[in-house]
């Protein structure tokens, strides 16, 4: 870091990006939870992704509430508390949240909504301490090595999303080797933990004066039609959240893709509208901006859902038919691989010369794959079968050489090995084609920072409002796993099969559609930014 960053900084970091591991370790784990859910309370696969619903819908609800509170009020609620307080806040909703899951799942009334509405707590948390803890790290030195802070507590996030699964696979159901089933007290267990270390983060934030508590006063920018789109957008996730029980088994494929459309039909409603009048649409004036919140929306809807169905991929006979209690180390390396291209990608925002940048991006994705053999070996996983995914890595490796550090065209590349990972596992079956949907977490690795950096870019005073925009898009993870949760359950209907494969393995076709999207999504944005005399690489290269 430079001289100029204050001496605070340097202490207040390592505490800060403590919070960012929680993040990752939680949301990895849902993974595992969501089989265990759809046992113990007899769900199909649609309801069990719900708790992704839950999970990620209370990202864009905490985000659009504190937005409203803001533009109704005309002050910036969020810089009014300070960004330390604003992470204390979230971590003790956390801690509510997770003794409510921790209580309600020993109750001999417990229902499935509960446990939706304890989830729904726990990320409402988070949702307030992601919102502050990235402009915090940023506000904790020169704006310059912003971007050095945010790859550090990006690389610790990563990090809890290979730990979380595998440790959330132990606390239930124990040593693989002589696993045992998972129990409802094995879940209290599990969320009395994690409430104690949110409750003992929040009170080590609280004592430590190494953390200051900054404010930064900006100005609120009001956007009438802009607020009326992301009113309308919330609709279809209360109804899929709250009354998917009133539409009928047979019908939520309509709920749930009709979610899709009403949400991507709007924002693209907003760009064509908003290009022939700016007047009131705010950040959504500039069209790099909406076609980014469309691309977060599908991005992290795509990552999550390839993930959040691989358990129940996985206990089809044409894949090993696992029980859930060994689907953690596929688990661990999807997130895992996540990690693996998020520590490749930090090494362009350090200065180093253009041999030791080459060096790094080979020898990183190795150590950190090695990392994820070395944990799961010492978890009890047999790893001797995971060897073959180096392969994989190989690809990435030749990604980051082909885009060299231009975002556009990094984006572009990924999303297209996306889409032949996705084409290679739905045309075959067992360990080629697991490997080939886990491969997807790799080419996701790299995509937000690319989004969000294209999208802010030429926005101006509209920056900030763009930024929170973007962040409520993380809805996609809300919407799109129950999507492809739809079509699993016709395994269940139906009995048949599609194309010679079961629904639950034709069901990865979403995300490869996802992926598509993410490659016309690239070269779009890249026209456009180039038709505003706009510099996408130079300067978007330098923001991220």
């Amino acid at each position: 870091m430079s001289s100029n960053i204050p001496s605070y900084s340097k202490a207040a970091l390592p505490s800060l990006v403590t919070v960012f591991f929680f993040w990752g370790f939680v949301a990895a784990s849902n993974g595992i939870f969501i089989p265990f859910c759809k046992t113990h309370f007899s769900l199909n696969q649609f309801q069990s992704q719900l708790i992704d619903t839950s999970f990620y819908g209370a990202y864009f609800f905490g985000s659009l509430l504190l937005y409203l509170a803001s533009s109704f009020s005309g002050l910036d609620i969020l810089n009014r508390i300070g960004y330390k307080n604003g992470i204390i806040l979230g971590l003790l909703m956390s801690v509510i949240g997770a003794l409510s899951l921790a209580f309600v799942s020993t109750s001999a009334s417990a229902t499935f909504p509960m446990i939706l509405a304890s989830f729904f707590l726990i990320a409402l948390g988070f949702s307030l301490q992601q919102t502050s803890a990235q402009p915090f790290a940023i506000a904790l030195g020169s704006p310059a090595t912003g971007a050095h802070r945010l790859n550090l507590a990006g690389g610790v996030n990563s990090l809890g999303t290979l730990l979380g699964p595998l440790a959330v696979s132990y606390i239930l159901f124990g040593d693989l080797n002589n696993a045992g089933n998972a129990t409802i007290q094995s879940i209290k267990t599990l969320y009395l933990l994690l409430a104690g270390l949110f409750l003992f983060v929040a009170l080590f934030f609280i004592a430590n004066k190494n953390l200051p508590a900054i404010q930064q006063e900006e100005h609120v920018e009001k956007s009438g039609k802009a607020t009326n789109i992301l009113f309308l957008i919330s609709i279809p996730t209360i109804i899929l959240l709250f009354f998917n029980d009133a539409i009928g088994e047979s019908n939520r494929v309509y709920l749930v893709f009709g979610s899709l459309v009403v949400v991507l039909g709007l924002l693209f409603y907003a760009m064509n509208t908003a290009s022939k009048e700016r007047q009131g649409w705010g950040a959504m004036q500039y069209p790099q901006l909406v076609l980014g919140m469309i691309a977060i929306f599908v991005y992290v809807g795509m990552e999550v859902t390839v993930q959040s169905n691989m358990g129940a991929l996985l206990k089809q006979p044409e894949f090993g038919g696992l029980d859930e209690k060994f689907i953690s180390q596929f688990i661990s390396l999807y997130w895992g691989s996540l990690m693996i291209g998020r520590w490749t990608g930090a090494i362009s925002a350090f200065n180093l010369s253009t041999s030791t940048k080459k060096l790094l991006t080979v020898i990183m994705p190795l150590i950190a794959f090695a990392v994820i053999l070395g944990v799961n070996h010492l978890r009890g996983n047999d790893v001797s079968n995971l060897y073959v995914y180096v392969v994989c890595v190989f690809f990435l490796i030749a990604a980051f050489f082909y885009a060299n550090e231009r975002p556009a065209k990094m984006l572009m590349t990924v999303a297209g090995l996306g889409s032949v990972a996705m084409i290679i596992g739905l045309t075959t079956t067992g360990s080629i084609s697991t490997y080939a949907f886990i491969s997807g977490g790799l080419c996701c690795s790299v995509m937000w920072p690319c989004i969000f950096a294209l999208a802010v870019t030429g926005l101006g005073k509209y920056t900030s409002q763009g930024s929170a925009f973007l962040i409520m898009m993380i809805l996609g993870g809300a919407i799109i796993p129950p999507a492809q949760g739809v079509i699993c359950d016709i395994d269940k209907l139906s009995g048949g099969n599609i194309l010679g494969m079961s629904y639950t393995h034709f069901s990865y076709v979403l995300p490869l559609f996802c992926f598509i999207y993410m490659t016309w999504h690239a070269i779009k944005t890249r026209n456009i930014l180039k038709a505003q005399g706009l510099d996408y690489d130079q300067q978007v290269t330098a923001s991220h």
